[in-house]
């Protein structure tokens, strides 16, 4: 048994997986131990892909709405408690750093009542559900954004999100031989997203300008599972999900179309990325407009609220980003993330159980 064995949990999202990955290097460095408890659905393909091991439990949803869902969910939720329980009882980690989402509740609670120290970690400006239901019972909050401090208890700190190194290894030239570009255009290229799920709002709104855009610009699109333009052009290559490749595409891009996910633009921002923000807002907490504000606020960014949306909208921002990416670029210089992960594997070392404490 490693001094230190970490149980990784978080899952509902991409943004709630990946920035596990980040601590991955530094964990193995100090000969650490780690395994996952998540859910069923995108978290397991994208752990096990990275080689940590993976147990799944039971999810249930938590919504903030009426729904008779919610009964269903109850005892899947309750389901998932036991299961994580058990696991949490075989393994024994040293702690267990959750990176939020539905999927993560039962795991903290299991931990909590098995005395295990629990670590949480809030990317967005305000709080979502999973972390206030945690936050009670955790040894530790840690947090992104300045303005959060005032939404957590006096146990939390700030640490930032932490960004994968191998964001900052990807190669242009293999992005755009990936799309297919010509490396000779003087072109500018667009990678546009609309987070982990994909958003068909933004989609069909590309779509309207796409003709116009390829003129001018060459266009990178993660458009999301089973969400496929149909649309074909030289400028154009899109994709439904990539993993290995997002580096390289990363390197490839001048510019980015994207939600406002907390986790993805920390990213765009930490390689200096000038980006344009849709906000995810219809149907939402609104977690994304408070996160797509601050980063107006400090001039990293531009904002299209979802509620403007509209072909005619979307080519008026994207021409004004692209006029303006020089100014943007020099602010955001002042942005230096890349110790976050540092910080994190410091708390988690600080409140980990010791090596001589009963397992």
């Amino acid at each position: 048994m490693p001094e230190i064995d970490v149980c990784l949990t978080g899952g509902g999202t991409a943004g709630h997986v990946t920035p596990h990955f980040a601590l991955v290097p530094g964990m193995k460095a100090r000969g650490w131990g780690m395994f996952y408890v998540g859910g069923a659905g995108l978290e397991k393909p994208l752990v096990e892909a990275q080689g940590i091991a993976f147990k799944t439990i039971a999810t249930g949803k938590l919504r903030r709405y009426l729904s008779l869902k919610n009964l269903v969910d109850l005892f899947k939720i309750a389901f998932g408690l036991v299961q994580a329980l058990l696991i949490l009882i075989a393994r024994r980690p040293s702690v267990v750093f959750s990176k939020g989402g539905f999927v993560s509740v039962p795991v903290a609670w299991a931990a909590w009542l098995l005395r295990i120290p629990v670590v949480s970690h809030e990317s967005d400006v305000t709080p979502g559900l999973a972390t206030k239901l945690i936050a009670p019972l955790a040894k530790k909050i840690v947090f992104t954004f300045a303005e959060t401090a005032k939404y957590l208890p006096a146990n939390a700190e700030r640490v930032g999100t932490p960004v994968r190194a191998e964001l900052f290894a990807g190669d242009r030239a293999k992005g755009l031989a990936l799309c297919g570009f010509d490396p000779s255009e003087p072109l500018p290229t667009w990678l546009v997203m609309g987070g982990s799920q994909g958003s068909q709002r933004l989609n069909d709104a590309l779509l309207a300008i796409l003709p116009e855009l390829a003129k001018t610009a060459r266009v990178i699109h993660l458009t999301g599972k089973g969400k496929t333009l149909a649309y074909a052009h030289p400028r154009y290559r899109g994709f439904e999900f990539v993993t290995a490749e997002l580096p390289d595409l990363y390197a490839a891009s001048d510019l980015v179309l994207s939600r406002a996910g907390a986790n993805s633009i920390f990213e765009f921002l930490a390689l200096r990325k000038p980006m344009l923000l849709i906000p995810l807002e219809i149907g939402s907490r609104g977690d994304q407009v408070v996160n797509a504000a601050s980063f107006v606020k400090s001039g990293w960014a531009e904002v299209l609220r979802e509620t403007e949306l509209t072909a005619a909208s979307l080519a008026m921002k994207m021409g004004e980003l692209e006029a303006g990416r020089e100014g943007i670029m020099a602010k955001q210089q002042s942005f230096d993330g890349r110790d976050a992960a540092e910080k994190i594997l410091g708390v988690l070392e600080a409140v980990a159980r010791p090596p001589s404490a009963p397992r």
